[in-house]
């Protein structure tokens, strides 16, 4: 029998296909580089190159050169367990990420534990206002729980377990509207390692201690040894062989048990971004002066914009979107006001500070057709959050907006399960510890007390897009086995898009999300 792992030589005339297991990430990205090189197959490549050669490699043509495109061929996974829910919308704000997040809907996350920021005085407050959220998360859950047991009968098919773990997901799907942003959740994100070091450049920009440290533990979780899956059987393994022979167990122990530095080389330059905290800084001034003593106007859940706008409008407003809490149409009306001049300055502070390898700011990606200026709550927004192949500029998280009141056709509302009057008091009292911390004058309150606001807040982010999608989101999350939250925001999205073009509308795959659906049925 022919050994499997034994290297075959390929045939001139065919091609060779092979997968690769067991590089180190930074040695795999070195050898996909030398094709451009070299002449060596994969196989010739990866045997004759160490870790030192790879670092020599890439700190010559990655750093010296600006050749980043190396970086995208490193893909290195990572757990990040215990950071909290205002910090993970933070870390996942990439377009380039792959990952996935603990789920409200299957976890109570009552267990979970939260984050507290260095607050001084007012620690007690915070502790106070985050357990009686916490509190009223269990009452609403309980409570519809039992609601949904007594207007849903199981069917006599249905075993028990299934039905009581189906309606407790409902239930949740209710409750985590009470959630604070302070809540601890867990993540797993596999990334190139371009990817990761404007990850944790951005990070450590942050205006949030919490998620500045978050980059630092990213940035030294990159360069030490990573965790190894298999360590206690390569440990086993060792022991036998060195036990018959010495030396075999030293040969594997130094080949199963050495220490794997994922992307030391790669992230070592990863720092905080001044062109994005300085211009952050300006744009968010510039934002206040434009729109001084100017009242938040209403504005629907989904706003499809219009498409004619000058393309230099469409920049200097979506550059000063995020740092304010204005519609996208409110503060286009402003800056269309202005002389060309002034919105040609507005456009060039988000250039001024910008260094030689700078990217632009994500606001500079313009031109769509279909850009949607959406406002629903934040446990929706996490959802829609996932969504890659669009552009995403994400407001601040405030009260300013109220907060969403969680129906769902043919659910129990929160009045027919008696729970109406205990979630709006909830609400308050949160909203009430909000803005008694924000306005504390203790370091740090200002932007803590976003920790307090729960899920249920709404929040505002403009979507830009091409018509695929568009069509995607709005057939992927109308479907029945969605967030209640996030299908109504997809039904919208729809309509808006069939009002402005009717035969485009056609093509939409998509069930009225305003009919009541089968509770039972994931």
């Amino acid at each position: 029998m022919s050994d499997p792992f034994k290297p075959v030589a390929p045939s001139a005339s065919k091609t060779d296909v092979y997968a690769i297991h067991g590089a180190d990430p930074e040695v795999l990205a070195y050898a996909m580089a030398k094709y451009s090189r070299s002449s060596l197959s994969m196989r010739e490549s990866l045997a004759e190159i160490s870790s030192q050669r790879a670092e020599q490699f890439l700190n010559t043509f990655y750093f010296q050169y600006g050749h980043r495109s190396i970086a995208d061929l490193a893909h290195i996974p990572f757990a990040i367990e215990r950071l909290s829910l205002l910090a993970a919308i933070a870390l996942v704000d990439e377009q380039r990420w792959d990952g996935q997040e603990r789920s409200t809907r299957y976890q109570n996350f009552r267990t979970s534990g939260w984050y507290t920021p260095q607050l001084g005085g007012q620690t007690g407050a915070y502790t106070a206002a985050i357990e009686a959220l916490f509190r009223a998360y269990d009452h609403l859950s309980g409570g519809m729980l039992q609601a949904l047991q007594r207007a849903i009968p199981r069917p006599e098919a249905m075993k028990e377990e299934a039905y009581v773990r189906t309606l407790k997901a409902r239930a949740f799907d209710v409750a985590r509207y009470l959630l604070p942003l302070a809540t601890n959740t867990s993540l797993g994100q596999i990334v190139n390692a371009r990817t990761l070091e404007t990850q944790i450049s951005r990070l450590l920009t942050s205006e949030f201690a919490e998620i500045r440290q978050l980059g630092e533990q990213l940035r030294e979780a990159s360069a030490g040894a990573a965790w190894n899956v298999q360590h206690d059987e390569a440990r086993v393994l060792c022991q036998e062989a060195g036990s018959v022979d010495a030396a075999c167990g030293e040969r594997l122990q130094a080949v199963l048990l050495r220490e794997v530095r994922t992307a030391p080389t790669l992230v070592k330059y990863a720092t905080p971004n001044a062109y994005q905290a300085t211009t952050r800084q300006e744009l968010a001034a510039a934002a206040a002066e434009l729109m001084a003593g100017q009242a938040i106007a209403p504005a629907p859940v989904v706003d499809l914009l219009d498409d004619d706008e000058p393309l230099e409008v469409e920049l200097a407003t979506s550059l000063l979107y995020p740092h304010c809490h204005f519609s996208y149409r409110q503060l286009r009306s402003h800056v269309a006001g202005l002389a060309a001049a002034r919105v040609e300055e507005l456009i060039a502070l988000g250039t001024r500070h910008r260094g030689r390898h700078d990217e632009l700011l994500r606001s500079f990606s313009a031109g769509q057709v279909f850009r949607f200026d959406i406002l629903m709550d934040i446990g929706g927004f996490r959802d829609m959050h996932r969504h890659r192949r669009c552009v995403q500029l994400l407001q601040g998280f405030t009260d300013l907006h109220g907060y969403e009141q969680p129906e769902c056709p043919g659910q129990p509302s929160l009045a027919e399960a008696g729970l109406a009057e205990a979630y709006d008091g909830a609400m308050a009292a949160a909203y009430s510890s909000y803005r008694a911390l924000r306005d504390s004058g203790e370091p740090e309150a200002a932007q803590s007390a976003q920790y307090l606001l729960p899920l249920g807040t709404r929040c505002r982010s403009m979507f830009k897009m091409d018509f695929a999608e568009a069509l995607y989101i709005a057939e992927l999350r109308s479907g029945v086995a969605g967030h209640f939250s996030y299908r109504r925001v997809a039904w919208e999205m729809y309509r808006a898009v069939a009002a402005r073009h009717p035969a485009l509308g056609r093509l939409f795959r998509i069930e009225d999300v305003n009919q009541p659906v089968d509770l039972l049925k994931r």
